[in-house]
């Protein structure tokens, strides 16, 4: 069998791929280790033999199709982030991170770790796969191990440091809850409900709606409007009418405000009656349209349509005049029911392109992270760095995402078709790094043990995640909900950030995790180099 598999590199991916997600799925207690566990299969399958080592290259394309995808999905919300006090965010990300690395540099003293062992301590103990990567780019990563085992000495210290870096967090997080969330009442998601309204006060009639709905900071969106017995679609641009019915689509606890604003509620459900007016849900795929505002689209007031709600990914959003559209979108519209084809068409509604991925944007883009990677930067003391193959793809993606569209050219891709890549990406990159560091992985196991390195890494760990918990609570009083995702963000972790939602019905966790996720990885990436110069 090991000869076969030597012969057959593909064949060898493909059953490293597959036990790597049967074991992935093991659940203790509730935490598994998901895909990185295809890492650790490909450690054991790789002990086996020196010579059973998946080909560089599909190690160096998954981790380029991985970060480039994070970038591009994160873009947008890092820019928003930054936004709303983004900067406070990055400061406590980078301190919390310096720790961490002075951390690292006391486990190498302690310890008389090489540079390489303490760079893959640091990622493994902060689950970094990026910090990992750029590591083994500079040292010479995906070369034969030689007698002393360098090029696969940082994967040793990130395969024994990863799985207490993903438990260490939990257990901050869950240590948080009961002593520095004490009291602190949950975040829920406000529903989203419908209302009918019936005009009754003049001043609610002294201007456009959409200007009075601005002015008010209402999150509120109107459908429909019955005036004179006739019941069309609200047109934002004119103002309201006394004795005029609307339809209000808004958050629960908003929606009292805005029903003082107009007039009083009415019991007349205009909202039910589908004859003249009708919705629909419409998948977002004509390039037309995409990375434009809602408020842009001028198609719609011709049809006499009106967007009411919008659900990206899992989640239900109330759209605003300046909310982008994505691919992958899903609008709810209102439209007269002879128009809502010509509604779907103008849309695109096609499921299809929505699971094609655009080559040439794909590829433009990457092509630029690796250009960009190879730059070298200059840093004080005359040291330099490249943000190499790990950072650059990734940086670029962060970028193009934030920018959406050039021209013709779209640069952000569906929301599945970018999962979809990026959990590819992430397993080529897992198994081809385990197979190819398996067998000097368990020749160090062998001969020092693990332990110390085990220790050395929950230290970092706990230390990194809870000083982020104080601080972000003590000090600048975020929260909880936003600080358990920055945490997530923080670690790069999807699992905790899985947890972290798993507390809260709101998107607080996903607004922390993406104002720091995309400093945090470029931070580890720096650090992580900056390591590899320290105790030569």
């Amino acid at each position: 069998m090991i000869e076969l598999l030597v012969q057959q590199p593909l064949l060898l991916l493909f059953l490293v791929l597959a036990l790597g997600f049967a074991l992935g799925r093991v659940s203790v207690r509730g935490v598994s280790v998901g895909v990185a566990a295809v890492l650790f299969v490909g450690l054991a399958v790789g002990a086996l033999d020196p010579r059973l080592q998946i080909p560089e290259i599909i190690q160096r394309l998954g981790l380029v199709l991985f970060v480039y995808t994070v970038g591009l999905s994160t873009g947008p919300g890092f820019a928003s982030a930054l936004r709303r006090g983004g900067v406070r965010d990055v400061i406590l990300a980078v301190l919390a991170l310096a720790a961490g690395a002075g951390l690292a540099l006391a486990a190498q003293r302690a310890l008389h770790l090489s540079p390489a062992l303490t760079a893959g301590l640091f990622a493994g103990s902060l689950t970094n796969t990026p910090a990992l990567a750029a590591v083994l780019e500079r040292i010479g990563a995906g070369v034969a191990a030689g007698p002393a085992g360098q090029p696969a000495a940082p994967v040793v210290a990130y395969a024994v440091s990863y799985p207490i870096g993903v438990l260490g967090t939990l257990l901050a997080v869950v240590l948080a809850r009961r002593t520095l969330f004490r009291g602190v009442p949950p975040e829920t998601r406000e529903p989203v409900v419908v209302v009918i309204a019936r005009v009754t006060r003049a001043e609610a009639c002294r201007m456009p709606l959409g200007a009075l709905a601005r002015s008010s900071g209402w999150r509120t969106r109107f459908g429909r409007l019955e005036r004179d017995s006739q019941v069309r679609v609200v047109d934002p641009r004119e103002p309201l009418r006394i004795g005029d019915l609307v339809s209000l689509v808004g958050p629960v606890g908003e929606l009292p405000e805005v029903l003082a604003a107009l007039g009083e509620r009415s019991s007349e459900r205009i909202d039910l009656d589908r004859r003249v007016l009708d919705y629909r849900r419409i998948f977002v795929s004509n390039p037309a349209v995409l990375e434009q505002r809602v408020r842009d689209l001028k198609g719609l007031a011709r049809l006499g349509a009106r967007i009411t709600r919008l659900r990206r990914g899992d989640v239900d959003v109330l759209p605003t005049g300046g909310t982008i559209l994505q691919p992958g979108d899903r609008v709810r519209v209102l439209a007269p029911v002879a128009r809502m084809q010509e509604v779907a068409r103008y849309f695109g509604d096609s499921y299809r392109e929505l699971a094609e991925v655009d080559v040439l944007t794909f590829g433009l883009g990457a092509g630029l992270g690796l250009l960009l990677g190879m730059v070298p930067l200059p840093l004080p003391g005359g040291w330099t760095f490249q943000l190499g193959i790990a950072g650059g793809p990734l940086i670029a993606g962060l970028l193009l995402g934030w920018i959406g569209r050039s021209g013709p050219i779209i640069w952000v891709m569906p929301y599945g078709a970018n999962l979809t890549l990026r959990q590819i990406g992430l397993v080529l990159f897992f198994a081809g790094v385990g197979t190819r560091s398996g067998w000097v992985f368990a020749t160090t196991l062998r001969q020092s043990g693990g332990l110390p390195l085990l220790v050395a890494g929950a230290v970092i760990t706990c230390s990194v995640a809870w000083l982020t918990l104080w601080i972000g609570r003590a000090v600048f009083k975020i929260r909880p909900a936003v600080l358990e995702g920055m945490v997530s963000g923080i670690q790069t972790q999807p699992a905790v950030l899985a947890f972290a939602k798993l507390g809260s019905d709101d998107d607080g966790p996903d607004v922390g995790y993406a104002s720091v996720f995309p400093v945090a990885t470029i931070a580890k990436i720096v650090l992580a180099q900056l390591l590899l110069g320290f105790g030569r």
